[in-house]
Parts: structure tokens; sequence; C-alpha cells
């Protein structure tokens, strides 16, 4: 919505300066896009008058010119500057337009710096309509009258200084699509007085030659109400200046008087209208539905065919106008036009939208149509808009031709004062409510408030309240805490599952992965390759081919992600994911997981040849950092047991007897072809919900429990067949004294063709450090030595390994 400050001034009364009405505006809802101000662009150009102009000393077609100047305006000093001017026009007693050095020219876009011209000084310019952006003569300097006042800015002289301000409408404020609810707006927020809108019905001298006539089945929804009457007699000429200055402000071209009438009113008082050349109506008009098929050639130059159900204005001949949305070219008015069939109607919304929208015509009548205008003022805009045109075109009006009735939106809310502060809060007194509700147009009877017809938007009672806060301003708002229902320190409102949701989403971030977030729902090959794709997880209404199922993982989202970031060059990567999978459709079957992957190298390239390829250890490591973080037991099984999209000789389970913690591994390589991912891929799936919680709970960490005695460290290495796995070791060295022994760890392993050499066909060597710490004395040779032979006979029993000799 486009608009000038001297057009606001026609609805209100203000002495606001601009930047006030713009802050106000933007904080009205109404947000301001753009300012065009002519005085930041021109402000700095001023009338002055050549005392003197000669010719230069050295060019022939240059003038050397004394100016009077005035840089304080018409009463302050005059200062005489020298200026060489190339305009074939400059002469003495020349009063133009002067730009003093430092003023930047539109027209040229150069910034004016004091200058030498074939050796004379320079200071300024006398300007021409082009370098203003007025025209584009450039034949010449401007020439002003004698009487202009010596001083004043040439756009107070010329009326350029109207500033232009357009502002975004949101959809539910159509009574802002004319500058008088804008001006409405503003005066309720106390920027001034709405100046009020005289509607003086214009006799008619004639009856209407042009019958109108509404099809009965529209009358109920498509138009409830079309009236018109024909002025004879009229002169369709240029519109007056003022007329069409505004409509250049805001972009529209003026066209004749008459259309521009209709123009103006589109954009003054949110009323579109419509003239038809009477000469070439034949007949009565006729509202209807298309049955499909009518074309019609518009006023855009372009031709239409109406699909069924859109609305049409015809005469006996044929379709002669769009409803709503855009006039025919055959009625269309010319300079030739004498007499002229004036139309005001009220349009269904939701039926303009339709059409307009099938035949993609944007016009003005259809961005406020669809919207929904006033229907009560359809015959007063037809009246006022009677009285323009006989006051710029000339001619006599007729009866008033109407068919239909004006709709009934007549509506009450209840009106609680105590709401605004409930809803909103901010303390407003009662009585500036009423008033603020009263200047917007609303009709107050006791606890009952009527909104106005221009409001549609208005439908219950919390956009009351909205009306007020905004017309108070939401920005005088201050936040306040909300009133604790208890004193002191407030107690942890987070469950324990969301602190260890959170726990894991931080360690994974802090150990390098980047978050991702995905769709909880994927596609049924994936769903099926993760262990799901049952119909108790199918949506019967999917928004996509690609989201069908409930996810049975967190891998299948993320690999998915990989992909595309592959494609996109980015190949190495670390991602993760919390959130829920799905193994039925009813409430509870659903289970909180943490997954991370890692596709690529674990480092960037570097002179140090420390870029290598992610493995199962990388995951493996990750995984027991973040089971750590959760407060999982450090000692947990390990097994092999694993899904099928897992590499089955290379990832493993973590769990707690049969309650699984944790999947660790690398991807299946037919999963990596089927999601086309290249290179390693290593990934991990935690349930969060398996880790047991801890059985004394505190918030605070528990004493570090040190041993005074020192710890005695023995390794052992055991020859052991190729199968044997080493966690089978481990498992058998840490059970043959569970208080004793602290820790067991592989440290060496000896396998290939010479480790078979010397240990014989199908053996291997596992070398495991073994650390015993004591807690009550101190260990002696003897009480090691048995250790170590429990040690030995539990790896034996366990693999059937021996001490390597």
């Amino acid at each position: 919505m486009k608009f000038t400050l001297s057009w606001l001034g026609d609805h209100l009364d203000t002495d606001a300066p601009l930047d006030t009405i713009l802050e106000a505006l933007t904080d009205l809802g109404l947000e301001v896009e753009e300012v065009q101000d002519p005085a930041a662009t021109l402000g700095a150009f001023r009338i002055c008058k050549v005392i003197e102009a000669v010719q230069h000393p050295n060019a022939d077609r240059l003038r050397l010119c004394r100016v009077a100047t005035y840089p304080d305006g018409p009463d302050g000093k005059m200062e005489e500057v020298q200026v060489v001017c190339g305009a074939p026009n400059a002469r003495t007693g020349l009063v133009g337009v002067f730009a003093p050095t430092g003023t930047h020219v539109p027209g040229t876009g150069v910034d004016l710096k004091p200058g030498v011209i074939r050796g004379v000084e320079s200071n300024g310019m006398l300007c021409s309509e082009r370098e203003l952006l007025l025209s584009d003569n450039h034949d010449g300097i401007i020439d002003l009258p004698q009487d202009a006042p010596l001083g004043a800015r040439f756009i107070d002289y010329r009326g350029l200084n109207d500033p232009m301000i357009y502002i975004k409408i949101t959809p539910n404020r159509p009574d802002a699509l004319g500058v008088r609810g804008i001006a409405r707006d503003l005066a309720a927020r106390g920027l001034g007085v709405l100046k009020p809108l005289d509607i003086e019905p214009v006799p008619g001298g004639f009856p209407c030659a042009i019958g109108v006539t509404i099809e009965p089945d529209l009358k109920s929804k498509g138009c409830p109400i079309f009236a018109g009457r024909v002025i004879r007699g009229v002169t369709n000429g240029p519109s007056p200046d003022w007329l069409q200055a505004r409509l250049r402000a805001i972009g529209l071209r003026p066209i004749s008087a008459l259309v521009d009438i209709t123009n103006f009113f589109t954009f003054d008082l949110n009323r579109p209208l419509h003239v038809f050349d009477a000469a070439k109506v034949h007949g009565s008009l006729r509202i209807h539905s298309a049955q499909g098929g009518e074309e019609i050639l518009a006023l855009d130059g372009k031709s239409y065919r109406l699909a069924p159900g859109m609305m049409a204005i015809s005469d006996d001949a044929g379709v002669e106008s769009i409803a709503g949305i855009m006039g025919g070219e055959h009625s269309g008015c010319t300079d030739a036009t004498t007499d002229v069939f004036l139309e005001s109607a009220y349009w269904d919304p939701i039926t303009i939208a339709t059409a307009g929208r099938a035949l993609r015509i944007n016009s003005d009548a259809r961005y406020r149509f669809e919207r929904g205008i006033d229907p009560a003022f359809t015959l007063s805009g037809l009246e006022l808009a009677t009285q323009m045109v006989l006051d710029l075109c000339g001619g006599e009006a007729s009866d008033v031709a109407v068919d239909g009735a004006i709709p009934d939106t007549t509506r009450s809310y209840r009106f609680d004062p105590n709401r605004v502060q409930r809803l909103v809060g901010m303390e407003i007194p009662e009585a500036t409510q009423r008033q603020t509700l009263e200047s917007l147009g609303f009709t107050l009877h006791g606890d009952q408030a009527t909104p106005p017809s221009w409001r549609p938007d208005v439908l219950g009672e919390p956009d009351l309240v909205e009306e007020v806060a905004r017309i108070a301003s939401l920005s005088k708002l201050e936040g306040k805490p909300l009133p604790r229902s208890r004193a002191g320190v407030p107690a942890p409102i987070l469950t324990p599952m969301q602190l260890r949701e959170r726990t894991a989403r931080r360690t994974m971030a802090a150990l390098g992965y980047n978050e991702c977030v995905t769709y909880s729902f994927i596609d049924a090959t994936s769903a099926l390759a993760f262990g799901g794709g049952q119909d108790a997880v199918k949506l019967d209404n999917p928004i996509s081919s690609e989201m069908t199922h409930l996810r049975p993982d967190l891998l299948p989202g993320l690999l998915q992600a990989a992909a595309r970031n592959q494609a996109r060059g980015n190949a190495d990567l670390a991602l993760f994911e919390v959130g829920p999978v799905f193994h039925g459709g009813e409430p509870g079957e659903q289970a909180l997981q943490a997954a991370g992957l890692l596709i690529g190298a674990s480092a960037p390239r570097d002179p140090h040849a420390t870029r290598r390829a992610v493995d199962v250890y990388d995951a493996k490591s990750d995984v027991e950092a973040i089971l750590s973080a959760l407060g999982a037991p450090a000692k947990a099984q390990i097994t092999r047991k694993v899904a099928t999209w897992w590499h089955p000789g290379r990832s493993g389970t973590i769990g707690l007897g049969p309650n699984t913690l944790a999947v660790f591994g690398e991807v299946h390589p037919k999963i990596l072809r089927d999601m086309d991912i290249k290179g390693p891929a290593v990934a991990f799936t935690i349930w969060i919900g398996n880790v047991p919680q801890p059985k004394v709970k505190s918030n605070s960490r528990p004493a570090l429990i040190l041993s005074g005695l020192q710890a005695v460290d023995r390794d052992f290495a055991f020859v052991v067949d190729e199968q044997v796995e080493a966690l089978t070791l481990i498992n058998a060295a840490t059970g043959a004294d569970k208080a004793l022994i602290e820790s067991v760890r592989v440290f060496d392993q000896f396998i290939g063709e010479k480790a078979q050499a010397q240990m014989g066909a199908g053996k291997k060597s596992l070398a495991i450090s073994v650390r015993l710490q004591p807690t009550d004395k101190t260990l002696t040779e003897k009480d090691i030595d048995a250790v170590s032979a429990k040690i030995i006979e539990k790896v034996a029993k366990a693999t059937g390994g021996t001490l390597r000799a």
C-alpha cells in the first residue's frame, strides 16, 4: 500500500513529523517497507539568482556566472559564488536552482566538489530538470519566474516535498488498503484527529437508462448488492495536476479523468469502482455465473476464457467485465466517451480469489475484494465518486439503479477490560480501552462491542484485546517474571530421561559431532532395511512417498543426510541425532535413541600423516564415552549379536545381560551401496532408556576412592587359536579375582606366517597387561603368584590358551 504524506493529510489533521508517523505505523502493525523522501535527495537545492553572466575567458561555450545564493533560507544572509555553466540559457538576471558544493546530484550520481574548469574556479552547479530527475530535459538550466522566493528550497516551491510511504499490509487488515483506514489507526494512536467524511447524496436528474439485475443464486453469496448510475454529458480529458501527481507518486500512470477517479477511490477509500462507456452497453447489465467458455478481451489487452462458476457482468451482447477483477476493453472509456455508467458493488472474497488465481489476473480491485472491503460503503462510495466525476468532468447524473441489499455483518462480542491484563499483561484503564475501540469505529453498548463493517477480521473477544493492545503499543510491554508458587530455589523440572537426553546431546557435540534433526518418517525401503516397515507403523496419510513409515532406527535419517552431503562434496562427516524411534503404532511403543555416524577420514590432511580412515574403534571409544557420561556401569559385556544392517565381523553389542545398551561398528556394505554412500562408515546406536538409573540419587559427585597401596602390573602372553577373540581372553582374566584385578587390556598381538612358524599352524599370540590394586594390604610375591596362577588357569579354561614360552 503506497500513499504520500499530503494524501494522508486529507484524512488526518496532524502536525506529527514524518519520522514519528513512520515509527507509529510500524508499531501499529503496518510495517513501513520503504520511504521516498524528496527532502533527503533534493532538500539541498535552493532557488538562486544569476547576478551576472559573462563569457568564459578560455571557452566559447561556457559562461562565467556570479550567483546570489541563500544557504540559510530566504531570511538568511546572501552569499555570492562563482559558477562555470555550459547551459545556453545562462544569462544575467536568471532565477534558477543552485546546488552547493558537497551536494549529491541524483541525475548524474556525482557529489559536487570545488573545481577548476578551463583555468577558472567553479563552486556548485546551476541545475537542469534532468539533473534533479524531474524530466529528461537537459537543453538548459531551470528558468523560474522572477518572483520566485530566493533562498527557498526548490522542492517546497514546486510542491515536490511530499514523501511517499510504502507499507506492508497483512491479509487480516483490508481496512488499511485505503488511506483513510491508515489515518484512522494513526488518529486512534493519538497522532492527530480523523477528519470527517461528508457524504451527500447526488440527486438524480433522470431515470437510469441501464438496468441492473443479479441472478438469484448469487444474491446470497457471490454478489449481495450491485449499484450504478448513468452520468451523461461528461468530458473525459486529462485529470487535474493534483490527481495525476498523487497517482504518479504511488507508481500509477494517469490515463484519463474517469479512469483516474476510479483508481483514486481504490487507494483513497478502499472502494474499487468501474466505469462503462454507456454508449457501448447494449441493454441492461446482468450479474451472473459464467457457464464456461465465455471469452472477454480485458483492459490489460489480454483475452480470458471464463470457467464455470466465475462471476461476470454481461449486457445483451455478451460479457463486459470479469466481476470484481477487471473490466472489458470493449466497454472501456476513451477520450470520446460522453456518457458513462459508474458501478459500485460488493463481491464475495472467496469467489473473487478463486477466479483471480485461476485466470492469473493481479489487479488492485481483486487484491481488495478478495480480502474483504466495507460492504456498507458500497452506496456511499458511489455517491462520492459521482460527485467527483461531476466536479472534474461535468455532466448530469441519473437515479441510482440498485439490485440486492447490503449484507448484514452486524455482530457483537463481550468486552471485558480485565482480559487485556490476562492475555497481554498490560494495565490499561477501562476508559482508555473504550476510547480506543470507539476511535477505531467500534460501537459499545455496556459490555458488548460491535465491530465496524470495514473490519471483517474481528471475530471474537481476543480480537478486541488485540486492538486495544495494538493501539496502546506492544513496545510498552514490560517483561516481568511470573510469580513463583513457593519461595526459594525452584525444584528441578527436567525428568531423569530429559536430563540424560541433554547429557547425550552435549557429549556427542563435545566429541566433535554435528547434530542433525531429521523427520520421524522414512520411506518403506529404508524402514524394511532397518528392521521396520510393518503395517502398524505405516502412515495412513503420508506427506510424500518418501515418508510413509515411522522410523525404526535413527541411522536411516543420518545415512540419507550423509548421502546428500557427499553429493555436495562433503566427504568427511561426523553426524549425530537424538530422538524417538518406533516399533509399533500404539502409545508407548517407542524408545529414545542417540545415534552417531562417522564417514571418511578421522582428521584433515596435514604434513604429519595423521589422517586415516575411520574404523570400528573410533565408534567404540565414542560410545563408551557417551555411556560413561550417562552413568552406565564401567564393566559391561560386548557380544557379536548385531542386526543385519551392521557388518557381521566388525561390530558389537554392549549390554548388561539381556539388556542392550548400545551397538557399534561398521555399517553393512550393502546398506552403504543401496544408499549411495562412499567410503568407510562406522556408527553407533545407544538406547538411552536402557541405561540403568543410579541406585543412589544425588546432585553431587561421589567422593573419589583412591588406594594408598601401590598397584602392581603383570604382563602375560598367551598362545591361542586364531578364532579366539581378545574379549574372551580379557573377560577370563578379569574373572580370576574381581576384587583385586582393576583392569585388563591387550597391548600386543602376534599373527601371521611368522607367528604360525613359531607357534604352530592356526595359532596367534595375545599379550595382556593386568593391573592388581590392593585395598587392605601390600601384595607379597606369594600373593602375586597366586593371582597369576588363577589368571593362567581361567584363560586356559576359557580359550584353551597356554603361556607363550
